[in-house]
């Protein structure tokens, strides 16, 4: 009779559960999160497209009142798939609102579900304040519970001071935390700013830069419109304009690439997002949308 032998395998290391966590919390970290990575983090110089030498709208980095006829999408909730590797990681809302006073209200959520919700659960909620005559953001503020950690932060931007605060409280142990720091005369925020690039006239071939802070130093962001293309996602096909944003400078390099894909009409909303770093691919796709 044959033997049959088994063999135990090794016990997983401290590190590797470590990096399984930091995985999951940076591909399930709530959708405000994954937007500042997206704008954060240079794209790689080794991937550098043939269009690096397309021309900017403007050299200097600033915000830039929509155009006249631009009309933000009031009423509509965007509601978005997140895929990471194999597994559907979650879902992610929009809200654009009218705030009165000339202000623009955009409200969402980021949940996580299924395998990788019982690993790593999120439930995040998330509101940005923004001037529509201007593009200038006001305010915003993050409610984040994400695996152990959660926290309540406010971000607001006092353009008479020229400064951002931003008060954090974590709500597992009272901690709070206060800073401040410089910004320019107008800035866009992490949330806000992909509305921002979506008010833009988005003509292939050009480029965008603008400031954009996150509570810390203000970074500035360029945003290459790269082409047009169809994309297929859950709530149908789109004739999409495709965008690569990056940052100006920082410390991070080699980390992967990021796109988003508007749709190609007056709207301009974001029907796809894609990062694809080195843990793996994080996308967004559009699964459906509400008009109230």
């Amino acid at each position: 009779m044959r033997r049959f032998h088994l063999t135990r395998l090794p016990r997983p290391s401290a590190r590797f559960w470590r990096r399984l966590e930091v995985s999951l919390r940076v591909s399930l970290c709530p959708l405000w999160w994954i937007l500042l990575l997206l704008f954060a983090f240079p794209r790689a110089t080794a991937q550098q497209p043939a269009t690096e030498q397309l021309p900017v709208v403007s050299n200097a980095s600033a915000i830039h009142p929509p155009p006249p006829n631009y009309q933000f999408p009031n009423g509509l909730t965007l509601i978005y798939q997140a895929e990471w590797r194999l597994w559907t990681a979650g879902t992610a809302r929009f809200t654009l609102e009218d705030a009165g006073l000339n202000m623009q209200r955009i409200t969402g959520t980021a949940e996580s579900s299924g395998f990788v919700s019982a690993l790593y659960p999120v439930h995040d909620r998330f509101q940005s304040v923004f001037d529509r005559r201007t593009s200038c953001s006001q305010s915003i503020n993050k409610h984040a519970e994400e695996g152990f950690h959660k926290r309540e932060t406010l971000i607001n931007f006092n353009y008479a001071r020229r400064k951002s605060t931003l008060d954090e409280t974590n709500l597992k142990n009272s901690e709070v935390k206060h800073v401040e720091y410089d910004i320019p005369g107008c800035v866009t925020d992490v949330v806000s700013g992909i509305f921002y690039v979506g008010a833009q006239k988005l003509v292939v071939g050009d480029a965008y830069i603008f400031p954009l802070n996150d509570g810390n130093k203000t970074l500035d962001v360029i945003v290459r419109v790269e082409s047009k293309e169809q994309v297929k996602v859950p709530a149908g096909v789109f004739n999409t304009i495709r965008v690569a944003p990056q940052a100006s400078s920082g410390v991070l390099k080699d980390r992967g690439r990021v796109w988003i894909w508007y749709s190609d009409d007056a709207r301009h909303i974001p029907v796809q997002m894609r990062a694809r770093m080195l843990w793996g691919t994080l996308t967004f796709k559009l699964l459906s949308t509400e008009q109230k």
